[in-house]
Parts: C-alpha cells; sequence; structure tokens
C-alpha cells in the first residue's frame, strides 16, 4: 500500500509536501466523472453435443465518488493509509475528520495511463489537497504555520480504480500531540480568519521545544509554551540544524520581544527543522515563548 505523504506530524506547506516532475502533466478537477474500461473481446463458442447454459455476470456499476462535508472517525494510523474503508458518520458525532474537496484525477501521461498508486499519481494529489485547504481554513501562510490543522487524502483501491472510480479525497484533521488526532467540532471552513475560533487549533507544547519533554499540541490542551512565529531558511540544501539554530533564534527576538509582558525581561526559544522535515517541504523554524 502506498503511503502518499509523510506523516501528517512533518509540518509542511500549503503546497506539496514532495513534488515529481511529471506532476504538471496530470490534470486534477473538482469537476465530476469517471472513466469506464473498454469490454473485452467475445470468446469464441465451442461446438458441443449437448446445449449448455451460460451464466453471464453483469459488471457491477462503480461506488459513487466521495461527497464533501462528510465526517470520519478516523484513527492517527488510519489517517496515514492511501486508501480508506471507514464509512462516513453525520458531522453532529464525534469524529477526527472532514472532507473538503474531491478532485479528478487524470493519470494520462503523453498517452500512457498511470497507475493510482503511481509516484506521479500521488505527488499529484499531494500538490492538490495542500492547497485547497489553504482557501478553506483561510487565514495567512503564518496562521496556517502556527495550527495544527493539516490535510490528508485518499485516493481509489487499485481494484477500485480498475472498475473506473478516478475521484481522490481531501480531509482536514487536527494533530492533538505525537500520533495523536484531536476531535473536530463543527466546520472548520474559514476557522484560521476568525482568532476566537482559530485559538482552539494554535499550536502549542508541553515545554520548551529544546527540552526531551517537548510535545507539540493544540493550545486547547494544557501547555506551557505557544509558537508565535516563523523563521523561512535560505537555500535548497538542509544546512544542518545547529546552523539554523544560530540564526533562527536571532530572528526570533523581535516577535518574542513584541508579544513579551515586560519587554526587559524576554524568555523565547526556536525549532529548527529536522532533516526528515526539511524533506517534507518545511523549510522554516519555529519562534517559541513561555506561556501559562
Amino acid at each position: 500500500m502506498v503511503r502518499r505523504q509523510p506523516p501528517v506530524d512533518l509540518l509542511g506547506e500549503d503546497g506539496p509536501m514532495k513534488r515529481a516532475a511529471l506532476v504538471t502533466a496530470l490534470a486534477l478537477v473538482a469537476s465530476a466523472g469517471c472513466t469506464g474500461k473498454d469490454p473485452g473481446s467475445e470468446p469464441t463458442p465451442t461446438r458441443s453435443t449437448a446445449p449448455a447454459a451460460v451464466a453471464t455476470a453483469t459488471p457491477a456499476a462503480p461506488a459513487p465518488r466521495p461527497a464533501t462535508r462528510l465526517c470520519y472517525d478516523l484513527s492517527y494510523t488510519q489517517a496515514l493509509e492511501s486508501t480508506t474503508t471507514i464509512a462516513p458518520l453525520p458531522c453532529k458525532k464525534p469524529h477526527t475528520s472532514r472532507t473538503f474537496f474531491v478532485g479528478t484525477v487524470d493519470a494520462v501521461v503523453d498517452g500512457h495511463l498511470l497507475a493510482v498508486d503511481s509516484n506521479q499519481v500521488q505527488d499529484a494529489i499531494a500538490a492538490t489537497c495542500p492547497r485547497q485547504l489553504a482557501g478553506y481554513l483561510g487565514g495567512s501562510r503564518e496562521d496556517r504555520r502556527l495550527s495544527m490543522l493539516r490535510a490528508i487524502w485518499f485516493s481509489p483501491s487499485i481494484e477500485q480504480s480498475d472498475e473506473g472510480q478516478n475521484w481522490f479525497r481531501c480531509d482536514v484533521i487536527a494533530l492533538a500531540g505525537d500520533e495523536r488526532l484531536a476531535p473536530l467540532d463543527g466546520d472548520p471552513k474559514g476557522v484560521l480568519d476568525e482568532s476566537s475560533r482559530a485559538a482552539r487549533f494554535a499550536m502549542c507544547g508541553t515545554a520548551d521545544p529544546e527540552s526531551p519533554r517537548f510535545e507539540r499540541i493544540t493550545c486547547s490542551a494544557t501547555h506551557s509554551w505557544k509558537a508565535i512565529a516563523t523563521v523561512d531558511a535560505e537555500g535548497r540544501d538542509f544546512p544542518g540544524a545547529d546552523a539554523l539554530r544560530v540564526d533562527g533564534k536571532a530572528a526570533c527576538e523581535d516577535p518574542a520581544r513584541a508579544v513579551a509582558p515586560d519587554p526587559l525581561t524576554v524568555t523565547w526559544s526556536y525549532e529548527p527543522p529536522t532533516l526528515e522535515q526539511w524533506r517534507a517541504g518545511q523549510h522554516y523554524g519555529i519562534c517559541w515563548v513561555p506561556e501559562g
């Protein structure tokens, strides 16, 4: 089974976490539609001395495309899968995932039909869902970086694709902590445009990011540190955590001083991206200050 993205606790951007060169040749559209299989050739009849009855199975119609605004109660592990069989439930019931976008994958590249689990198809989906999430949640890029809301996505299984299903589904989840999802109450559409609603999904920590006791959590949980700003790193190659820490810690001083109760006594910390996070698309570090 293909894993279509790095673990969701890796912070990404509004764009893809990883994108292959052929992604630009794949057309991703939001309109409905599906492709059918070409019928096979009729078998050549054989002569028999006695008539024989032949039962012909009627092929099942492809399952309907997923709909938006449906909710699911997914575990963290289930959120990492490339396909899913979890049934939707009413959004008024406890849930951890909500579909915000459904699109169609045209996997024909240079006249060749790619498999739904190919890197090119999966990278195309990975390029689309985070971008669609940006418009769905609202807010600025900084607001999205400093929230615990993430996009996940699913596509048909090989068998479903062979039946003609060519959809992909984008869901929004909220991370509660390490390998844990938070419940979603209400529709998160536009949540980052309203500070009162966004506060619940803001990024906080259990300790100083440099402490081994640190865990990234939502600010609605008991916490002692809060993420307040991000610092972009330069270059394409990973410069190393130590080099990033030197530049990042200096860059965090001004935003930390701006929110400090006493600007003459300021405490702050800087969390650089790890190599794994860098490869996933996170080319920025995070400024933290004590809170609570």
